[in-house]
Protein backbone atom coordinates (compact mmCIF):
# COMPACT_ATOMS: atom_id res chain seq x y z
CA UNK A 1 0.00 0.00 0.00
CA UNK A 2 2.82 2.40 0.85
CA UNK A 3 4.13 2.03 -2.70
CA UNK A 4 1.00 3.89 -3.88
CA UNK A 5 2.13 6.99 -1.99
CA UNK A 6 4.66 9.30 -3.58
CA UNK A 7 8.11 8.72 -2.11
CA UNK A 8 9.86 11.98 -2.98
CA UNK A 9 8.72 15.26 -1.48
CA UNK A 10 10.73 18.47 -1.89
CA UNK A 11 14.02 16.82 -2.80
CA UNK A 12 15.57 16.45 -6.30
CA UNK A 13 14.15 13.62 -8.40
CA UNK A 14 17.03 11.31 -9.44
CA UNK A 15 17.40 10.63 -13.19
CA UNK A 16 16.64 6.95 -12.58
CA UNK A 17 13.24 7.89 -11.11
CA UNK A 18 12.18 10.19 -13.95
CA UNK A 19 9.27 8.98 -16.05
CA UNK A 20 6.37 10.09 -18.23
CA UNK A 21 5.94 12.23 -21.34
CA UNK A 22 5.61 15.97 -21.63
CA UNK A 23 2.33 15.45 -23.49
CA UNK A 24 0.85 14.08 -20.25
CA UNK A 25 0.83 17.65 -18.95
CA UNK A 26 -1.83 18.64 -21.47
CA UNK A 27 -4.43 16.50 -19.70
CA UNK A 28 -3.17 17.60 -16.26
CA UNK A 29 -3.73 21.30 -16.94
CA UNK A 30 -6.75 20.81 -19.18
CA UNK A 31 -8.58 18.87 -16.46
CA UNK A 32 -7.33 21.21 -13.70
CA UNK A 33 -9.24 24.03 -15.40
CA UNK A 34 -12.36 22.03 -16.22
CA UNK A 35 -14.15 22.81 -12.98
CA UNK A 36 -16.99 24.95 -11.74
CA UNK A 37 -14.49 27.37 -10.20
CA UNK A 38 -13.32 28.25 -13.71
CA UNK A 39 -16.97 28.63 -14.73
CA UNK A 40 -17.43 31.10 -11.86
CA UNK A 41 -14.39 33.05 -13.09
CA UNK A 42 -15.89 33.33 -16.57
CA UNK A 43 -19.08 34.68 -15.01
CA UNK A 44 -17.14 37.68 -13.66
CA UNK A 45 -17.02 39.21 -17.17
CA UNK A 46 -20.75 40.01 -17.43
CA UNK A 47 -21.48 40.21 -13.66
CA UNK A 48 -18.57 42.23 -12.25
CA UNK A 49 -17.20 43.98 -15.34
CA UNK A 50 -20.59 44.54 -17.06
CA UNK A 51 -19.49 43.19 -20.44
CA UNK A 52 -21.55 41.71 -23.25
CA UNK A 53 -20.95 38.09 -24.16
CA UNK A 54 -18.81 39.17 -27.14
CA UNK A 55 -16.46 41.42 -25.17
CA UNK A 56 -16.39 39.04 -22.23
CA UNK A 57 -15.10 36.25 -24.49
CA UNK A 58 -12.58 38.48 -26.27
CA UNK A 59 -11.23 39.65 -22.92
CA UNK A 60 -11.06 36.18 -21.39
CA UNK A 61 -9.35 34.71 -24.46
CA UNK A 62 -6.73 37.48 -24.58
CA UNK A 63 -6.10 37.25 -20.84
CA UNK A 64 -5.62 33.48 -20.93
CA UNK A 65 -3.35 33.61 -23.99
CA UNK A 66 -1.11 36.21 -22.34
CA UNK A 67 -1.10 34.86 -18.80
CA UNK A 68 -0.45 31.27 -19.87
CA UNK A 69 2.89 32.29 -21.40
CA UNK A 70 4.25 32.99 -17.92
CA UNK A 71 2.62 29.87 -16.49
CA UNK A 72 4.14 27.62 -19.17
CA UNK A 73 7.59 29.19 -18.79
CA UNK A 74 7.49 28.12 -15.15
CA UNK A 75 6.34 24.63 -16.15
CA UNK A 76 9.39 24.20 -18.37
CA UNK A 77 11.66 24.61 -15.32
CA UNK A 78 10.46 21.35 -13.76
CA UNK A 79 12.30 18.80 -15.93
CA UNK A 80 15.54 20.78 -15.79
CA UNK A 81 15.77 21.18 -12.00
CA UNK A 82 13.60 18.35 -10.64
CA UNK A 83 12.51 20.23 -7.51
CA UNK A 84 9.34 22.10 -6.50
CA UNK A 85 9.08 25.70 -7.67
CA UNK A 86 9.32 27.26 -4.23
CA UNK A 87 12.53 25.36 -3.48
CA UNK A 88 13.97 26.75 -6.70
CA UNK A 89 13.04 30.28 -5.56
CA UNK A 90 15.93 30.07 -3.13
CA UNK A 91 18.13 30.52 -6.18
CA UNK A 92 16.73 34.04 -6.62
CA UNK A 93 15.86 35.16 -3.10
CA UNK A 94 18.17 33.16 -0.85
CA UNK A 95 17.25 30.69 1.88
CA UNK A 96 15.41 33.12 4.16
CA UNK A 97 14.60 35.65 1.46
CA UNK A 98 12.25 33.14 -0.16
CA UNK A 99 10.25 32.67 3.07
CA UNK A 100 7.76 35.60 2.65
CA UNK A 101 6.90 34.47 -0.88
CA UNK A 102 6.50 30.86 0.28
CA UNK A 103 4.10 31.95 3.03
CA UNK A 104 2.03 33.98 0.56
CA UNK A 105 1.89 31.05 -1.84
CA UNK A 106 0.72 28.68 0.92
CA UNK A 107 -2.09 31.14 1.64
CA UNK A 108 -2.92 31.08 -2.07
CA UNK A 109 -3.07 27.28 -2.13
CA UNK A 110 -5.37 27.14 0.87
CA UNK A 111 -7.55 29.87 -0.65
CA UNK A 112 -7.95 28.00 -3.92
CA UNK A 113 -8.76 24.76 -2.10
CA UNK A 114 -11.34 26.56 0.04
CA UNK A 115 -12.88 28.16 -3.06
CA UNK A 116 -13.09 24.76 -4.74
CA UNK A 117 -14.81 23.28 -1.69
CA UNK A 118 -17.41 26.07 -1.74
CA UNK A 119 -18.15 25.81 -5.46
CA UNK A 120 -18.23 22.02 -5.47
CA UNK A 121 -20.36 21.90 -2.35
CA UNK A 122 -22.82 24.40 -3.81
CA UNK A 123 -23.15 22.26 -6.95
CA UNK A 124 -23.72 19.05 -5.01
CA UNK A 125 -26.27 20.80 -2.81
CA UNK A 126 -28.31 21.80 -5.86
CA UNK A 127 -28.20 18.21 -7.13
CA UNK A 128 -28.97 16.55 -3.78
CA UNK A 129 -30.48 19.24 -1.50
CA UNK A 130 -31.20 16.71 1.24
CA UNK A 131 -27.52 16.42 2.21
CA UNK A 132 -27.28 20.12 3.10
CA UNK A 133 -24.70 22.64 1.92
CA UNK A 134 -22.21 22.10 4.75
CA UNK A 135 -22.23 18.34 4.27
CA UNK A 136 -21.77 18.83 0.53
CA UNK A 137 -18.68 20.99 1.16
CA UNK A 138 -17.37 18.32 3.53
CA UNK A 139 -17.86 15.64 0.86
CA UNK A 140 -15.84 17.63 -1.68
CA UNK A 141 -13.06 17.94 0.89
CA UNK A 142 -13.11 14.18 1.52
CA UNK A 143 -12.89 13.45 -2.22
CA UNK A 144 -9.97 15.87 -2.43
CA UNK A 145 -8.10 13.97 0.26
CA UNK A 146 -7.38 10.79 -1.75
CA UNK A 147 -5.38 12.10 -4.74
CA UNK A 148 -3.62 14.83 -2.75
CA UNK A 149 -2.18 12.36 -0.23
CA UNK A 150 -1.30 9.72 -2.84
CA UNK A 151 0.66 12.37 -4.73
CA UNK A 152 2.11 12.90 -8.20
CA UNK A 153 1.14 9.67 -10.00
CA UNK A 154 -2.41 9.66 -8.65
CA UNK A 155 -2.98 13.26 -9.73
CA UNK A 156 -1.68 12.55 -13.25
CA UNK A 157 -3.82 9.41 -13.56
CA UNK A 158 -6.98 11.15 -12.34
CA UNK A 159 -6.27 14.02 -14.78
CA UNK A 160 -6.31 11.67 -17.77
CA UNK A 161 -9.62 10.18 -16.72
CA UNK A 162 -11.25 13.51 -15.85
CA UNK A 163 -10.17 15.44 -18.94
CA UNK A 164 -12.30 13.47 -21.42
CA UNK A 165 -15.45 13.34 -19.30
CA UNK A 166 -15.34 17.00 -18.28
CA UNK A 167 -14.56 18.15 -21.84
CA UNK A 168 -17.65 16.37 -23.20
CA UNK A 169 -19.80 17.86 -20.43
CA UNK A 170 -18.57 21.43 -20.96
CA UNK A 171 -18.79 21.29 -24.77
CA UNK A 172 -22.34 19.95 -24.57
CA UNK A 173 -23.35 22.73 -22.17
CA UNK A 174 -21.73 25.40 -24.37
CA UNK A 175 -23.62 24.06 -27.37
CA UNK A 176 -26.88 24.28 -25.44
CA UNK A 177 -26.05 27.82 -24.33
CA UNK A 178 -25.20 29.11 -27.80
CA UNK A 179 -28.30 27.50 -29.24
CA UNK A 180 -30.52 29.09 -26.59
CA UNK A 181 -29.17 32.64 -26.97
CA UNK A 182 -30.90 34.95 -29.43
CA UNK A 183 -28.93 36.81 -32.10
CA UNK A 184 -29.43 40.24 -30.45
CA UNK A 185 -27.71 38.90 -27.29
CA UNK A 186 -24.87 37.30 -29.23
CA UNK A 187 -24.32 40.44 -31.31
CA UNK A 188 -24.58 42.83 -28.34
CA UNK A 189 -21.37 44.91 -28.07
CA UNK A 190 -21.88 46.83 -24.85
CA UNK A 191 -18.94 47.21 -22.49
CA UNK A 192 -16.29 49.63 -21.29
CA UNK A 193 -12.53 49.82 -21.63
CA UNK A 194 -12.10 49.48 -17.87
CA UNK A 195 -14.34 46.41 -17.89
CA UNK A 196 -12.45 44.81 -20.79
CA UNK A 197 -9.06 45.37 -19.16
CA UNK A 198 -10.46 44.18 -15.84
CA UNK A 199 -11.65 40.90 -17.40
CA UNK A 200 -8.32 40.49 -19.22
CA UNK A 201 -6.54 40.95 -15.90
CA UNK A 202 -8.67 38.33 -14.16
CA UNK A 203 -8.04 35.77 -16.92
CA UNK A 204 -4.31 36.54 -17.03
CA UNK A 205 -4.10 36.28 -13.26
CA UNK A 206 -5.93 32.96 -13.37
CA UNK A 207 -2.99 31.61 -15.38
CA UNK A 208 -0.24 33.45 -13.49
CA UNK A 209 -1.64 32.03 -10.24
CA UNK A 210 -0.46 28.59 -11.43
CA UNK A 211 3.13 29.86 -11.67
CA UNK A 212 4.21 28.93 -8.10
CA UNK A 213 3.30 25.28 -8.56
CA UNK A 214 3.07 24.40 -12.24
CA UNK A 215 6.61 22.97 -12.30
CA UNK A 216 5.70 20.71 -9.37
CA UNK A 217 3.72 18.62 -11.85
CA UNK A 218 6.57 18.42 -14.39
CA UNK A 219 9.55 17.77 -12.12
CA UNK A 220 9.47 13.98 -12.68
CA UNK A 221 9.85 14.27 -16.47
CA UNK A 222 13.15 13.15 -18.05
CA UNK A 223 15.72 15.91 -18.63
CA UNK A 224 16.25 16.93 -22.25
CA UNK A 225 15.96 20.06 -24.36
CA UNK A 226 13.13 18.47 -26.32
CA UNK A 227 11.30 17.62 -23.10
CA UNK A 228 11.57 21.23 -21.93
CA UNK A 229 10.07 22.59 -25.17
CA UNK A 230 7.29 20.02 -25.15
CA UNK A 231 6.63 20.77 -21.50
CA UNK A 232 6.03 24.42 -22.37
CA UNK A 233 3.63 23.73 -25.24
CA UNK A 234 1.75 20.89 -23.55
CA UNK A 235 1.20 23.00 -20.42
CA UNK A 236 0.32 26.10 -22.46
CA UNK A 237 -2.17 24.33 -24.74
CA UNK A 238 -3.80 22.40 -21.93
CA UNK A 239 -4.28 25.36 -19.62
CA UNK A 240 -5.46 27.81 -22.32
CA UNK A 241 -8.04 25.49 -23.89
CA UNK A 242 -9.01 24.08 -20.52
CA UNK A 243 -9.67 27.57 -19.10
CA UNK A 244 -11.33 29.27 -22.07
CA UNK A 245 -14.07 26.65 -22.52
CA UNK A 246 -15.50 26.73 -18.96
CA UNK A 247 -15.04 30.51 -18.77
CA UNK A 248 -17.08 30.78 -21.96
CA UNK A 249 -19.71 28.62 -20.31
CA UNK A 250 -19.71 30.87 -17.25
CA UNK A 251 -20.38 33.95 -19.37
CA UNK A 252 -23.22 32.17 -21.18
CA UNK A 253 -24.83 31.09 -17.92
CA UNK A 254 -25.02 34.50 -16.24
CA UNK A 255 -26.21 36.19 -19.42
CA UNK A 256 -28.96 33.60 -19.90
CA UNK A 257 -30.01 33.39 -16.23
CA UNK A 258 -28.68 36.45 -14.39
CA UNK A 259 -30.79 35.80 -11.29
CA UNK A 260 -29.52 32.26 -10.71
CA UNK A 261 -26.21 30.95 -9.44
CA UNK A 262 -24.01 29.38 -12.15
CA UNK A 263 -24.80 25.90 -10.76
CA UNK A 264 -28.56 26.49 -10.93
CA UNK A 265 -28.26 28.09 -14.37
CA UNK A 266 -26.27 25.13 -15.65
CA UNK A 267 -29.03 22.75 -14.61
CA UNK A 268 -31.59 24.83 -16.56
CA UNK A 269 -29.28 25.28 -19.54
CA UNK A 270 -28.41 21.63 -20.15
CA UNK A 271 -31.96 20.32 -20.18
CA UNK A 272 -32.37 16.61 -19.31
CA UNK A 273 -28.62 16.26 -18.78
CA UNK A 274 -28.33 19.30 -16.52
CA UNK A 275 -27.89 17.37 -13.29
CA UNK A 276 -25.34 15.08 -14.91
CA UNK A 277 -23.31 18.03 -16.26
CA UNK A 278 -23.23 19.72 -12.86
CA UNK A 279 -22.31 16.44 -11.17
CA UNK A 280 -19.41 15.85 -13.59
CA UNK A 281 -18.00 19.32 -13.04
CA UNK A 282 -18.55 19.09 -9.30
CA UNK A 283 -16.68 15.80 -9.12
CA UNK A 284 -13.85 17.28 -11.21
CA UNK A 285 -13.32 19.93 -8.54
CA UNK A 286 -11.57 17.62 -6.03
CA UNK A 287 -8.81 17.03 -8.59
CA UNK A 288 -8.03 20.74 -8.94
CA UNK A 289 -8.33 21.15 -5.20
CA UNK A 290 -6.02 18.17 -4.65
CA UNK A 291 -3.34 19.83 -6.80
CA UNK A 292 -3.56 22.96 -4.66
CA UNK A 293 -3.33 21.04 -1.40
CA UNK A 294 -0.60 18.70 -2.69
CA UNK A 295 1.56 21.60 -3.86
CA UNK A 296 0.72 23.50 -0.69
CA UNK A 297 2.08 20.55 1.25
CA UNK A 298 5.34 20.67 -0.70
CA UNK A 299 5.50 24.41 -0.06
CA UNK A 300 4.91 23.96 3.66
CA UNK A 301 7.64 21.33 3.89
CA UNK A 302 9.94 23.74 2.06
CA UNK A 303 9.14 26.39 4.67
CA UNK A 304 9.82 24.00 7.57
CA UNK A 305 13.02 22.70 5.96
CA UNK A 306 14.29 26.27 5.79
CA UNK A 307 14.62 26.28 9.58
CA UNK A 308 15.36 22.55 10.02
CA UNK A 309 17.82 21.89 7.22
CA UNK A 310 19.21 18.65 8.68
CA UNK A 311 15.83 16.95 8.94
CA UNK A 312 14.65 14.81 6.01
CA UNK A 313 10.94 15.01 5.21
CA UNK A 314 9.51 11.89 3.62
CA UNK A 315 6.19 10.32 2.75
CA UNK A 316 4.65 10.54 6.21
CA UNK A 317 5.53 14.23 6.62
CA UNK A 318 3.91 15.11 3.28
CA UNK A 319 0.69 13.23 4.11
CA UNK A 320 0.49 14.86 7.54
CA UNK A 321 1.04 18.38 6.20
CA UNK A 322 -1.38 18.03 3.27
CA UNK A 323 -4.07 16.69 5.61
CA UNK A 324 -3.58 19.69 7.89
CA UNK A 325 -3.85 22.17 4.98
CA UNK A 326 -7.00 20.48 3.72
CA UNK A 327 -8.63 20.81 7.14
CA UNK A 328 -7.80 24.53 7.18
CA UNK A 329 -9.23 24.94 3.66
CA UNK A 330 -12.39 23.14 4.75
CA UNK A 331 -12.97 25.47 7.70
CA UNK A 332 -12.36 28.54 5.52
CA UNK A 333 -14.75 27.17 2.90
CA UNK A 334 -17.47 26.67 5.47
CA UNK A 335 -16.95 30.20 6.79
CA UNK A 336 -17.04 31.92 3.38
CA UNK A 337 -19.80 29.92 1.72
CA UNK A 338 -22.46 32.63 2.11
CA UNK A 339 -20.43 35.45 0.56
CA UNK A 340 -18.38 33.44 -1.92
CA UNK A 341 -18.41 35.63 -5.04
CA UNK A 342 -17.33 38.76 -3.18
CA UNK A 343 -14.66 36.88 -1.22
CA UNK A 344 -13.37 35.18 -4.36
CA UNK A 345 -13.03 38.45 -6.27
CA UNK A 346 -11.12 40.00 -3.38
CA UNK A 347 -8.90 36.92 -3.26
CA UNK A 348 -8.00 37.34 -6.94
CA UNK A 349 -7.16 41.00 -6.32
CA UNK A 350 -4.80 39.95 -3.54
CA UNK A 351 -3.06 37.43 -5.81
CA UNK A 352 -2.61 40.09 -8.46
CA UNK A 353 -0.51 42.26 -6.17
CA UNK A 354 1.79 39.60 -4.71
CA UNK A 355 2.42 37.09 -7.51
CA UNK A 356 3.34 39.28 -10.46
CA UNK A 357 6.65 40.71 -9.12
CA UNK A 358 7.75 37.24 -7.99
CA UNK A 359 7.10 35.67 -11.40
CA UNK A 360 8.97 38.53 -13.14
CA UNK A 361 12.08 37.98 -11.00
CA UNK A 362 11.96 34.20 -11.26
CA UNK A 363 11.60 34.08 -15.04
CA UNK A 364 14.21 36.73 -15.77
CA UNK A 365 16.71 35.07 -13.44
CA UNK A 366 16.07 31.58 -14.84
CA UNK A 367 15.97 32.34 -18.57
CA UNK A 368 18.25 35.36 -18.97
CA UNK A 369 20.73 35.40 -16.10
CA UNK A 370 21.42 31.80 -15.15
CA UNK A 371 19.87 30.16 -18.24
CA UNK A 372 18.60 27.29 -16.12
CA UNK A 373 22.02 26.52 -14.59
CA UNK A 374 21.48 26.25 -10.82
CA UNK A 375 23.38 24.28 -8.19
CA UNK A 376 20.33 22.35 -7.00
CA UNK A 377 22.21 20.73 -4.11
CA UNK A 378 22.87 24.20 -2.67
CA UNK A 379 19.14 24.81 -2.26
CA UNK A 380 19.16 22.36 0.67
CA UNK A 381 22.30 23.50 2.47
CA UNK A 382 21.90 25.28 5.85
CA UNK A 383 22.88 28.62 4.32
CA UNK A 384 21.75 27.76 0.77
CA UNK A 385 25.37 27.57 -0.36
CA UNK A 386 26.21 30.06 -3.07
CA UNK A 387 22.70 31.57 -2.93
CA UNK A 388 23.06 32.73 0.67
CA UNK A 389 20.52 33.50 3.33
CA UNK A 390 19.07 36.64 1.75
CA UNK A 391 19.43 38.16 -1.70
CA UNK A 392 18.81 41.82 -0.94
CA UNK A 393 18.70 42.71 -4.62
CA UNK A 394 15.80 40.32 -5.33
CA UNK A 395 13.95 41.20 -2.13
CA UNK A 396 14.21 44.92 -2.88
CA UNK A 397 12.96 44.45 -6.45
CA UNK A 398 10.06 42.35 -5.19
CA UNK A 399 8.98 44.95 -2.63
CA UNK A 400 9.33 47.78 -5.15
CA UNK A 401 7.37 45.73 -7.67
CA UNK A 402 4.46 45.37 -5.26
CA UNK A 403 4.60 49.03 -4.26
CA UNK A 404 4.62 50.27 -7.85
CA UNK A 405 1.43 48.31 -8.51
CA UNK A 406 -0.55 50.01 -5.74
CA UNK A 407 -1.32 53.33 -7.52
CA UNK A 408 -2.70 51.35 -10.51
CA UNK A 409 -4.68 48.83 -8.46
CA UNK A 410 -8.48 48.86 -8.44
CA UNK A 411 -10.28 46.59 -6.00
CA UNK A 412 -13.45 46.63 -3.92
CA UNK A 413 -11.51 47.74 -0.84
CA UNK A 414 -8.81 49.94 -2.40
CA UNK A 415 -8.39 52.01 -5.56
CA UNK A 416 -5.10 53.72 -6.40
CA UNK A 417 -5.11 57.34 -7.52
CA UNK A 418 -3.67 56.49 -10.96
CA UNK A 419 -6.38 53.88 -11.51
CA UNK A 420 -8.93 56.61 -10.82
CA UNK A 421 -7.15 58.94 -13.25
CA UNK A 422 -7.29 56.21 -15.91
CA UNK A 423 -11.04 55.93 -15.51
CA UNK A 424 -11.02 52.88 -13.27
CA UNK A 425 -8.80 50.80 -15.55
CA UNK A 426 -6.59 48.39 -13.59
CA UNK A 427 -3.23 47.87 -15.32
CA UNK A 428 -1.31 47.09 -12.12
CA UNK A 429 -0.24 43.60 -13.23
CA UNK A 430 1.27 44.96 -16.48
CA UNK A 431 3.09 47.71 -14.59
CA UNK A 432 4.30 45.19 -12.01
CA UNK A 433 5.69 42.84 -14.65
CA UNK A 434 7.47 45.52 -16.65
CA UNK A 435 8.87 47.58 -13.77
CA UNK A 436 10.02 44.59 -11.70
CA UNK A 437 11.75 43.00 -14.69
CA UNK A 438 13.53 46.23 -15.61
CA UNK A 439 14.59 46.91 -12.02
CA UNK A 440 15.91 43.38 -11.54
CA UNK A 441 17.77 43.45 -14.85
CA UNK A 442 19.30 46.83 -13.99
CA UNK A 443 20.43 45.69 -10.52
CA UNK A 444 21.92 42.45 -11.86
CA UNK A 445 23.81 43.97 -14.78
CA UNK A 446 25.10 46.82 -12.60
CA UNK A 447 26.41 44.26 -10.15
CA UNK A 448 28.17 42.37 -12.95
CA UNK A 449 29.68 45.59 -14.26
CA UNK A 450 30.94 46.50 -10.79
CA UNK A 451 32.59 43.11 -10.32
CA UNK A 452 34.28 43.25 -13.72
Amino acid sequence: MTQSFERYTIYPIPPSQRFGKASDLFSVWFSANMTLLTVFTGALGPVVFKLSFFWSMISLIVGNLVGAVFMALHAAQGPRLGVPQMVQSRGQFGLYGSVPVIVLVIIMYVGFAASNCVVGGDALFHIVPVIGKKNAILLIALLTFIPCVLGYKAIHLCSKLASWVSAIAVLYAIGCGLYALSWPVLSDMHGSMSGIIGAISVAALWQIAYAPYVSDSSRYLPVSALSVRKTFWASYGGTVIGAILPMMLGSLLVISWPDLSPSQALIHLSGPFGLVIVLVLALAIPLGSAMSVYCGGLCTLTLIQTFHSKRVFGRFSRVLVTSFLLIIALFIGLAMSKTFLQSYTAFLDFLLAVLVPWTAINLFDYYFLKKGNYAVEDFFKPRAGRYGRLNGRSASCYILGVLVELPFLKTDFYTGHLATTLGGIDISWVVGLVVTTLLYALFCYNQKATKS
